[in-house]
């Protein structure tokens, strides 16, 4: 059950808590969108617009009290709340050795009476090549969630006003967990052409992929619910080791591919308020141990919220506290189209695991310039893994998503 007394999470989140756990600041941006309606301008740069007249109040019975208790598959669909994403990275192999990494993204948000708005990020890097590219869309109204049947996801968004477009050139993700807290399966498509395309895949790409698992949901925070404290809370779940199977595009060409994902579903009546970033890592150990860490900066960068979840072998998921790990930065890189200083190399410390990690981009230029979708620049990328638990080493696979580090004032990506 729940625990309704929580003095411990309370106790350790300052009134000027900013808001992470996946890509929140942009949930701020996001909502721009419904500014825009479908006028296809640059979305920050509209007018404002005329607030719509209130309806009458309706008879809907009052939401019980934050926090309830997470339960699958009814929560893997949306959720009547200010903010949510489904939000999957994972790294792929070909039948000729080439190694891939990808990352695909749906935001929801609503506000106020506005329309619900939706985002979408979709990237590829070429390890092999060196190359990265990423493409995204916008769209509004209710039309984005599709019925998935008595329970789960299954969102499309086409990009296009009012969701006009077809089946076969909208973004699709779908899933549904197959018993509560127990495994899940999840379909991934979509193709982004030449035209949508930013960075050095110049000839588009896309995806079609089958995701599997039998490990139950790692609910973050031991329960699921990560406390905010005055700026709202989050419920945040994933599913950390999904095997994947389908076929990658590129340009003309079709490979068979096989690897892995990782999967974040997050919601909560929740809006980003300022902050200076923060930096998120996920890791799958060739030893069946995935990892993942928040580190929430403040605008003065001081870190007032520090956590992470270690999921072991057998499935079972633990809950980190900040006292558990050690970040250190042991690189860093330029961006040559933003000027963002960003860290590119970390060393990742958990003692009573006896475990260390060390984290290096797989490409360096793995930088994301969505301001036409949710207003921000971010870095998310691949990262070759090399670790030791006590003397022996470990291969594996990560991801890391690092956001605040960008000047003010960008011109325009070149």
């Amino acid at each position: 059950m729940i625990r309704r007394d929580r003095p411990r999470r309370r106790a350790r989140v300052k009134c000027r808590v900013q808001v992470k756990c996946r890509v929140q600041a942009v949930v701020l941006a996001v909502a721009v969108v419904s500014l825009a309606a479908c006028s296809g301008a640059p979305i920050l740069a509209n007018p404002p617009v005329v607030r719509p007249t209130a309806p009458a109040p309706s008879a809907t019975p009052p939401r019980p009290a934050d926090p309830i208790q997470v339960e699958l598959p009814r929560d893997d669909a949306p959720h009547d709340r200010l903010t949510e994403w489904w939000y999957f990275t994972g790294h792929l192999r070909d039948e000729a050795g080439g190694r891939w990494g990808f990352e695909f993204v749906v935001f929801r948000a609503e506000r106020g009476l506005f329309p619900v708005t939706w985002a979408s990020h979709f990237a590829l890097t070429d390890e092999a090549g060196g190359r990265f590219g990423y493409a995204q869309r916008t769209e509004v109204g209710p039309q984005v969630a599709r019925n998935p049947g008595d329970s789960g996801f299954s969102l499309a968004v086409q990009g296009t006003p009012g969701g006009a477009g077809t089946d076969e050139t909208a973004w699709r993700m779908g899933g549904s967990s197959t018993a509560t807290l127990g495994g899940s399966t999840a379909r991934l498509g979509a193709t982004a052409g030449p035209d949508e395309v930013d960075g050095g895949i110049p000839e588009g790409f896309g995806l079609d992929l089958l995701l599997r698992t039998g490990r139950p949901a790692a609910l973050h925070d031991e329960d699921g619910w990560i406390d905010f404290g005055p700026a709202g809370g989050s419920y945040y779940y994933s599913r950390t080791r999904m095997h994947a199977q389908g076929a990658l595009f590129l340009g003309d060409r079709l490979l068979s591919v096989e690897g892995t994902a990782w999967f974040d579903h997050q919601w909560g009546d929740f809006i980003s308020v300022g902050g200076g970033g923060w930096d998120w890592f996920a890791v799958n150990l060739d030893d069946g141990t995935d990892l993942t860490l928040s580190l929430v900066r403040d605008t003065d960068g001081s870190y007032p919220l520090v956590y992470g979840t270690l999921v072991e072998a057998d499935g079972i998921a633990r809950h980190l506290p900040r006292e558990a790990f050690t970040v250190g930065v042991t690189d860093r890189w330029t961006s040559p189209h933003t000027g963002a200083d960003y860290p590119a190399g970390w060393r990742l410390s958990i003692p009573g695991e006896d475990l260390e990690i060390r984290l290096h981009p797989t490409v360096v230029d793995q930088e994301l310039d969505t301001r036409a979708s949710t207003g921000v620049v971010y870095w998310e990328g691949s990262q070759v893994v090399r670790a030791t638990r006590g003397e022996e080493p470990l291969g594996g696979e990560g991801y890391v998503e690092l956001t605040g580090y960008a000047p003010a004032g960008l011109a325009t990506r070149d």
